[in-house]
C-alpha cells in the first residue's frame, strides 16, 4: 500500500521559501508553521530581530516583511490555493530557552527558574560565552551559567529601563537584581 501523500504544504517547504525573504529584511526567522482550517491552510510566521539586536520588531518592518512574504508565497504557490498569511514576533510570552532568546532578552527584565529549585529575578545586561558555555550577566553582578537555568522568561515593565528616570544619585528606579530560594 503506497504512502499517502500530504495535500498541504509542509513547514519546511514554506521556510525554504520565506527564509531568504526574511533575511533580506534583516530579520530572523524564528518559526514556520503551517496547519489545515478546512479548505484553508494557515501559515503562520514568527520573525525576530538578529540575536545581537536589542529591541523589538517594528510595526512597519513587520507590515513590510509579511507584504513580501506573501508575495514570495505567491510567486513560488507553495501554498495551493487560498489561505491565511499569520505574520508576527514571538512575543514576551515566549520562554527563554535557546541562547539566543536570552541574548534578545538583554535590557529585560527576567525571571530565571534554576534546576536547583532556586529562582534568580533581575535585568539581563549581557550573555558572554559561546552557546554551550553561555554565563547570563545581571545589572547587580549575578552571574548565573546558561547551564544551570531551568526555565528563563521575560516579565512585562509597564515602564522600561529606556523609560525610566534617574533619582538624584543617578541610578535607576528599578532595583535590580535578587535572588530567592523556592521551588519553582
Amino acid at each position: 500500500m503506497a504512502a499517502q501523500q500530504s495535500r498541504g504544504p509542509t513547514a519546511d517547504a514554506v521556510r525554504a521559501v520565506v527564509a531568504p525573504v526574511v533575511d533580506d529584511a534583516g530579520l530572523h526567522l524564528e518559526d514556520v508553521a503551517v496547519s489545515g482550517a478546512g479548505a484553508r491552510s494557515v501559515v503562520r510566521i514568527t520573525v525576530d530581530l538578529p540575536e545581537d539586536a536589542v529591541g523589538s520588531v517594528d510595526s512597519d518592518t513587520l507590515g513590510d516583511v509579511s507584504r513580501a512574504v506573501s508575495a514570495a508565497l505567491d510567486a513560488d504557490d507553495v501554498v495551493p490555493g487560498a489561505y491565511t498569511l499569520e505574520v508576527s514576533t514571538p512575543g514576551t510570552s515566549r520562554p527563554l530557552t535557546e541562547p539566543r532568546h536570552f541574548r534578545r532578552a538583554r535590557t529585560r527584565l527576567v525571571t530565571l527558574r534554576l534546576h536547583d529549585g532556586g529562582t534568580v529575578h533581575g535585568r539581563l545586561v549581557d550573555v558572554e560565552g559561546a552557546d554551550g558555555e553561555a554565563v547570563l550577566v545581571l545589572d547587580d553582578g549575578t552571574r548565573v551559567p546558561l547551564a544551570d537555568v531551568r526555565k528563563g522568561k521575560v516579565e512585562v515593565e509597564l515602564k522600561r529601563l529606556d523609560d525610566a528616570g534617574e533619582d538624584a544619585a543617578g541610578t535607576h528606579e528599578d532595583a535590580g537584581g535578587s535572588r530567592t530560594d523556592e521551588e519553582g
